[in-house]
Formats: structure tokens, sequence, C-alpha cells
């Protein structure tokens, strides 16, 4: 069971084989998925000493979970799963059955459209809904089966403006609302398994749809929101079966409602690493720690304050040595870093993990813009190819782009003065941090606010039916603190909303004894009469208390837990504690083997740093292409990993990046078969 996800029944299932052995999935589910599922983590051997590959980003970005299905080399995370499948190991390379049949060629469909948008995410839904409402004709195309993007693989309550961008409401929620009004536009055509693959100087997109027919759209302005792609890190055993992208991580979890993971540590904590942890934690998954080499945590403080509540520890000052095991994951040890970042190898701990999450940030996938820049076309970033941040302020900036579209377009399009602010506020920085003063606890119901920090957010004030809370402060905008003003009805609206689980109710019961009344996502393992471990904003246990009374919050999806304490600590309590901390301490003895060359850069082909670095030195290299001759940047995914680590390589060889020639890239962005362009039979 999941707290928040329902798991549908009756879904049909599909027989395949997978090395000779007979397994069960979902039908229509990605074939990585249903490996997963299986027990199945190594998904192809590497030609390079024999190495396991396993599934990094679930997004078909890379080219680690390829294995051959009936035959062919497929990318199993953007390959459905159908009956009697014949699914097998890729290893080394592949080997293309033979196959005497003639070929009559195939024909391509062409469209027409005013816009074209790339990407059915937060900013690419909002972009499309706003070009209809102008009326100008829009064609959406989405390389998933459904619409969302990351939104489809968030199940914790959004941050933000509820009147702007649904603050409040879980994002697989936020994703079903804006599909469905997208769907009663006239104005828009949706194409799902699609893939834009290359834009061309006669104002025309190559598309291929479900990877396998190809389609030509004539459009006359671009909205490029593909999102991004996670960033890898250079670390012995980065290439690892277990070693995760968090999105992929999520994507497994949340939207194919498969477990890849029993145990798990992250390195990153910025808001996509915290809310990974959050999400392992409501499926049921340990998590050791979270480790990052800043001395704060880079998300919301609300966000790494609530992960410590529920008992997942964070190191901050530290960095990851390696990751190690026989074929795949199975420790990881981390180690503090000193004032230059360089890690002090006396202190490493180790833990004992079957996954690492990888969560040290995004890179947008913004390479048609650059094309479609260069050939003069209207075209406009949007989400996190314009920007990684928040998806509340990606919803947001999809608005913003398709006005700015219009307008390139010839059309007169007015913009409230106010858009420009609200997108900076939605998308600003975690701001500092604010003492807070003890609460006074009296006999009536009134909340006590845990957040601190500066951040864009206000569903408390918005969803009080009393206006018992407003914001206050210097910004005069939704990054001011919210701040009890009295007449607290008790309604627990405003903890039930709340993102961060930021605000307990309390009241007096008598003048040792009070009620607390705490938000939790968890589906609760004890109750009534049950003592539960509590505590403080920061995770420090301060005492158990005695459970009175769980209801949900049906709107919110959101249990109420009733708790009897202690007066004295009734203002202090925010949290339940969900995990022991003797299930996430460090093994006695660290364990690493700390080679840092031996480091993968290239996960392709399998080029450590150290043959990058020693090539870059021998031939003296300030051309980034010249690598290819050692094949870095000529795998499968086409340079898109590896291109954003070699800065830091050529530092690391002495060469600045700024004399570097950058790296050519691929005029396709994925993979097409020729079968899909090739058009001999074509008649004038």
């Amino acid at each position: 069971m999941h707290p928040v996800l329902e798991v549908p029944s009756g879904r049909p299932r599909a027989c395949f084989h997978f090395d000779g052995k007979p397994m069960v999935g979902v039908d229509g589910e990605m074939v990585s998925s249903a490996l997963v599922a299986n027990g199945i983590r190594t998904f192809s051997i590497h030609r390079r000493g024999s190495s396991p590959q396993g599934i990094f980003c679930a997004n078909g970005q890379c080219s680690q979970c390829t294995v051959v299905i009936d035959g062919h080399p497929r990318k199993s995370c953007v390959t459905a799963l159908r009956d009697g499948m014949d699914i097998r190991t890729l290893r080394h390379l592949p080997h293309l059955p033979p196959d005497d049949r003639s070929f009559g060629g195939s024909r391509v469909e062409t469209r027409t459209c005013q816009v074209l948008v790339i990407g059915g995410g937060p900013s690419g839904l909002t972009a499309s809904l706003e070009l209809a409402r102008l009326g100008i004709s829009v064609l959406l195309v989405d390389d998933k089966d459904h619409l969302g993007g990351k939104l489809l693989l968030q199940t914790h309550k959004f941050f933000g403006s509820i009147e702007d961008c649904h603050a409040g409401t879980r994002g697989i929620d936020i994703a079903r609302i804006l599909e469905n009004e997208l769907r009663t536009r006239t104005k828009v055509q949706v194409l799902t398994n699609a893939s834009v693959v290359g834009i061309f100087k006669d104002r025309k997109a190559g598309v291929l749809i479900n990877g396998d027919s190809y389609l030509l759209v004539d459009f006359q302005g671009l909205i490029l929101a593909s999102g991004a792609r996670e960033r890898s890190l250079i670390f012995p055993g980065n290439d690892l079966p277990g070693v995760y992208g968090a999105g992929a991580f999520q994507t497994l979890l949340n939207r194919d409602l498969v477990a890849p993971a029993k145990r798990v540590f992250i390195v990153g904590s910025g808001n996509v690493g915290l809310i990974a942890a959050y999400h392992a934690l409501q499926a049921g998954i340990c998590v050791s720690g979270i480790a990052d080499i800043l001395p704060e945590p880079s998300g919301y403080k609300v966000h790494a304050s609530k992960i410590k509540r529920m008992g997942v520890p964070i190191y901050l000052g530290h960095t990851i040595l390696c990751a190690e095991g026989e074929g795949r994951v199975e420790r990881i040890s981390i180690a503090q870093v000193d004032s230059d970042f360089n890690p002090l190898l006396d202190t490493a701990k180790t833990f004992l993990v079957d996954t690492l999450l990888v969560a040290v940030g995004l890179t947008p996938a913004d390479e048609f813009h650059d094309t479609a820049s260069d050939f003069g076309f209207p075209v406009v970033k949007a989400g996190d190819a314009a920007e990684i941040a928040e998806a509340s302020s990606a919803m947001f900036g999809g608005r913003m782009a398709a006005l700015q579209v219009a307008r390139r377009l010839g059309l007169s399009v007015a913009e409230e003065p106010s858009f420009h602010e609200k997108m900076e506020v939605l998308s600003a920085r975690p701001g500092p941090l604010h003492k807070l003063p003890a609460p006074v606890i009296g006999d009536d119901f009134q909340p006590v606010i845990h957040c601190d920090q500066e951040i864009p957010c206000d569903p408390c004030t918005s969803v009080c039916p009393v206006h018992a809370i407003e914001l206050e402060g210097s910004n005069r905008n939704i990054l001011d603190l919210p701040r009890y003003l009295g007449g607290c009805t008790g309604c627990a609206m405003c903890i039930a909303v709340c993102p961060g689980l930021a605000i307990t109710l309390v009241r007096r019961l008598d003048r040792q004894k009070a009620l607390v009344v705490l938000a939790h996502e968890y589906i609760p393992t004890f109750a009534p009469g049950d003592a539960v471990p509590l505590v403080n904003r920061e995770g420090a246990l301060l005492q158990h208390g005695t459970v009175q009374k769980i209801r949900r919050n049906k709107k919110y999806g959101t249990w109420l837990i009733h708790v009897q304490v202690p007066l004295e600590d009734a203002g202090a309590i925010a949290g339940i504690r969900i995990q022991d901390p003797s299930l996430v301490a460090p093994t006695p003895r660290a364990i690493p083997d700390f080679i840092p060359e031996n480091g993968i850069l290239c996960r392709c082909e399998r080029i450590t740093v150290g043959e990058v670095l020693e090539h870059i030195r021998k031939f003296q290299v300030e051309d980034a292409n010249d690598l290819k001759q050692i094949r870095v940047g000529m795998g499968a995914c086409g340079g898109k990993t590896c291109s954003v680590l070699l800065p830091r390589v050529f530092a690391m060889a002495g060469v600045d990046w700024s004399r570097v020639t950058r790296g050519t890239l691929r005029p396709l962005s994925v993979e097409v078969p020729m079968k899909a362009i090739a058009n001999e039979d074509q008649r004038p």
C-alpha cells in the first residue's frame, strides 16, 4: 500500500522471457520497469571489461538500459512491454538479425501548426493552454504516453501560489488538472509517444512516433519546453547497476509503481534529492542518509527539516568517495571535505545499501534552441529548458513563453505588468532564515508555524476560512513568512495543505498536558493509545507522546494525528519520526577503495577520467572534438551526459575551459530507424 498513490487492480498482464526465463509484467509498462519489478538490475554487459550496466536516467537520454528485444537493441525505459516479448541481456555490441525481405519504403506524414510546443510537462502544458486562449493553433509533442512530465512523479504537495500554480496540490493531481483542461481546447493537437528528433532550416521539425514512423511538422513558432536531463557525477563505481539518477528512481517508484530498492543513499541535498528521500520513505524504503558537499542544504530548508524529522541523517560538508559491489551497488562511502572541497579520508563512512541516487542538479535539454535561433525562427525556451527551478515557476513560465512567442509571430498581445514580478518570486532561491518566536499555548487551538526560511509559498494563508494567518515581512509578496493573528477555529486546513508539513495545531489540556495535531503523509503504523516518537523541527527526539485520535483530510490526502504531550514540549513538537536511527548508522569501519581517476567520465563508452586526462596532457588538447579519438562523446547518448563534465576534467588537466573549442552536437537528438525516414517509394 501507498499513502498517496492508488495501485490499480486488474491491470492487464504480459508474459515475457528474459534470457530464457519466463517472467510476468504489466502490459504497456516500460520494459525497464518490468525487469526491475522482476529483480533484474543488469541490463547489458559493456564490451570494455565486460562491465555490467543498469538503468540510470529512465528517460531515454542515455543508453545504459539497452536490451535486446525480439532480436533488436532497444532502450528499455522507452519501450512498452508486450505479451510474448523475448528480451535478452545486451552483451557487448548488438548484432542485427538477418533479414532478406525487400523494403518497400515508408510514407512520411505532414502536419501544420502555428506553434510547435516540444514537451508536455508543466511549462509545455501551460504554454499550450495560453496559446489556445489566444486563438493560436498548437501541436504539443511529448515523448511519454501521458502528459505531465515530472509532475507525474511528484506525490508531494507543491509550494508557490495557489492562485498562479496550484500550490498545496500534489504534482500528480496538477498533471491531471492541466491535461483535462488541455483536452477540451480545439486549437490544440497532442502527440504522445513522440519525439522531436530534428529542427530543419525550412522551418520543419522531424518527429519520430512510437519509435517507428516519421512525421514532418510545418510550424511558424517554436516553444522549447523539453525539460532537463540529470547530471552525472564522477566517482569510482558511478556506473554500477544500482546507481540511479534521482528522477529515474522517482519514475520507477511513482509513475510505474515499482520499488527499485530496499536501502538507498542520496548524494545531493537540493529539492530533488530531498523529495526523492521523501518519496522513498513513503514507499517503505529505508533512506540511510543524504550527503552534500555544501555546508547547508541547497534545497528548501523546510524540505530538509521535514526529512530530518522522518529520521534521515543529512551529512553536510561531505562528498561521495565511491560505490562498490560485485556487479551492483552493495555499499557506498562518503567523507568530509576540507575548505578546498578535498575529501578527508580519515573521516570516511561506509553504508551498506543497494541503491545510490545521484541528485546533483540538472542540465537544460535546450539543444534545439540554438539550432532554431541560427535558422532565424521565433523560438522561446520555457520551464527547465530555460532555467532550472521548481515546477511552480515552470507553470507560470510556460504562460509567459506563450505570450512572448505570440508577440514574435506579430500578434498584438498585452502582458500583465505583474507577470515578471510573479515569475521572479516563484523562481526565487531559498532566502534568509528567521528566528521564530516561542508560542504561548492557550486553551484554544492555535497553529504553531515551523517554517523559518523565505520561500515562495502561500497555501496556509489562502485556505484559512477565518483569515487567521497572514504573510508578514519586508518582501510584501509570498516570500514573506506566515504569522498567526488569532481566532483559530481548529479546522486544521492549514496543516493539511502545508507542503512542508511545517504547521501544527496546539492547545492546552491542563497545567501539565497539551494536545498537538500533526500532519502525517504515511500510512499510520500506530493506533490510539500507542506511544509515538516526537521530534522538533530539526529532527531531534523530544519524547514519546500518546496518540489520541487519527483522522484523514480527504481533500489534501493527509493524515491528522492527535497526540497528547507534556505542556512544556507542545510548541516545539513538529513531527513523528518514522525511521529509527539504528537502521541508518554507518558500518563500524569505512572500506572505501578511493582512486578518483578510475571514475567513469563517458558512461556509454566507459572512458575513465584518467584516460581523458592522459589524452589531454599528451596531445595538449584544446578542442573537445579531439576526445572523440578515444570515443568520448561517441556513444548512444550523443555526448549529452559526459559533455557537462568536461569543464571539470579540462581544469584537472590544467587547461582553461574558456580556450577549449566545444564539441559538435549531433543533428538528431535520439536514434531514428532508417525505415522511418527511407522513402524510395514516394511519388510526387
